[in-house]
C-alpha cells in the first residue's frame, strides 16, 4: 500500500508487558523460520490460511491455535475493527536485521502492515525511504512498504513485533493517517478479562480469472511509475513501447472477460494473452524501472499482475 509519507504512528497504545507475557508463554515449536530463510528471523503464525502452519496469502484466513491461546493479542487485533489477513509475531535475533527491499507483490497493492512492538530496545531501528524511527513497545505503526525499507536490531536482545496485514476501513485510515491528538490523550487498550472479541479475517479473494477492472487498476498503477534507468539511445522508444503494450493488454483482457466471464471458461485464451504479453515485455523491459523504489518494471509486472491473473 502506498502512503503519503514513509511512516504513520497511530494514536493508540497497548499493554506491551501483557503482549510480551503471551509471547513468552508460547512453546519453542511455535516459532518457525522466516519464509525466505533470512538468518536470525523467525515467526509465530497467528492468522493463516485455514489456521494452518503455512505462509501462503491465498485462502480463508483463520486464527491459528497459537493465537487462540493469546487472549489479549486477540483483543488487540479485534480492537481495530478491521479485517485481518496474514498475521504473525516476528522475531529478530540480536545484531541481525531485515535486508533492504520493497514489497511489490500482488498482496501488497491494497494492504498495509500494522506493526505493534512487543519486545524491543531503542537500538532497534526501522528505515524507510531515508527516514528512520524506533517503534517503542506498545505503540502501533504503519509504513509505506512500496518504498525501499529495512530493519536493524542493534540491541543485544531479540526484537518481537506483532505484525498484521489489512486493507483497512475508512475509519481506520482516518484514524491512522488523519490529524493526531497529543500523545497524553491517546487511549490505551487494556486487558479485559472474559472478553470474547470478534476477530474478522479475510476470505479467499481470488476468482478463477482476474477481473478486467482489477487488471486495469494494477496496470495503470504500474504505468504511472515507469522510468528508464540510464541513457540508452533507444530509451524513449522502449519506454513508450512498453507503456503501449500494457495499455493494449488491458484492452484485450477486458474483451476476453466480456466473452468468457470470470468463472474459468476460456482459460487457454487468457493464458495465451498473458504469455504473449510476458514475452513481449521481456524484449522491451531492460532498463525500465519503477520511479519510487527502483524495482525492475518486468519483475513488478510479473509479481503484481501476471502471476495472479489465472488460478492454477
Amino acid at each position: 500500500m502506498r502512503l503519503s509519507q514513509p511512516f504513520f504512528q497511530l494514536p493508540v497504545l497497548f499493554d506491551a508487558a501483557r503482549l510480551a507475557a503471551e509471547a513468552a508463554a508460547l512453546p519453542t515449536e511455535a516459532w518457525a523460520p522466516h519464509p525466505d530463510r533470512i538468518l536470525g528471523n523467525s515467526a509465530v503464525r497467528l492468522i493463516t490460511v485455514d489456521g494452518a502452519e503455512t505462509d501462503t496469502h491465498h485462502g480463508q484466513m483463520l486464527a491459528t491455535p497459537w493465537l487462540k491461546a493469546m487472549p489479549y493479542t486477540q483483543q488487540v487485533l479485534a480492537g481495530f475493527g478491521v479485517v485481518w489477513g496474514r498475521s504473525r509475531l516476528m522475531r529478530l535475533a540480536p545484531g541481525v536485521g531485515v535486508p533492504e527491499h520493497a514489497d511489490i507483490n500482488h498482496h501488497w497493492h491494497t494492504r498495509v502492515r500494522m506493526h505493534i512492538p512487543v519486545v524491543t530496545r531503542p537500538k532497534v531501528r526501522f528505515h524507510c525511504d531515508g527516514q528512520t524511527v524506533h517503534m517503542a513497545a506498545g505503540e502501533a505503526w504503519i509504513f509505506d512498504n512500496w518504498r525501499r525499507h529495512h530493519v536493524e536490531n542493534g540491541a543485544d536482545v531479540e526484537r518481537i513485533h506483532l505484525v498484521a496485514d489489512t486493507t483497512g476501513t475508512a475509519s481506520f485510515w482516518q484514524f491512522a493517517c488523519g490529524p493526531s491528538p497529543p500523545r497524553a490523550q491517546w487511549p490505551t487498550l487494556n486487558w479485559k478479562p472474559g472478553a470474547a472479541p470478534q476477530l474478522l479475517t479475510e476470505r479467499d479473494q481470488r476468482t478463477p480469472v482476474m477481473s478486467a477492472a482489477e487488471v486495469q487498476l494494477l496496470v495503470d498503477d504500474l504505468r504511472d511509475e515507469l522510468v528508464f534507468a540510464g541513457d540508452a539511445p533507444d530509451a524513449t522508444m522502449r519506454l513508450s513501447a512498453f507503456d503501449r503494450l500494457l495499455e493494449s493488454f488491458v484492452l484485450d483482457w477486458r474483451q476476453l472477460c466480456a466473452l468468457h466471464g470470470l468463472d474459468g471458461r476460456g482459460q487457454p485464451e487468457f493464458r495465451r494473452l498473458a504469455s504473449a504479453v510476458r514475452d513481449a515485455a521481456q524484449h522491451l523491459a531492460d532498463g525500465i524501472v519503477m520511479r519510487t523504489n527502483g524495482a525492475s518494471a518486468m519483475l513488478v509486472l510479473e509479481k503484481r499482475v501476471l502471476d495472479h491473473l489465472i488460478m492454477a
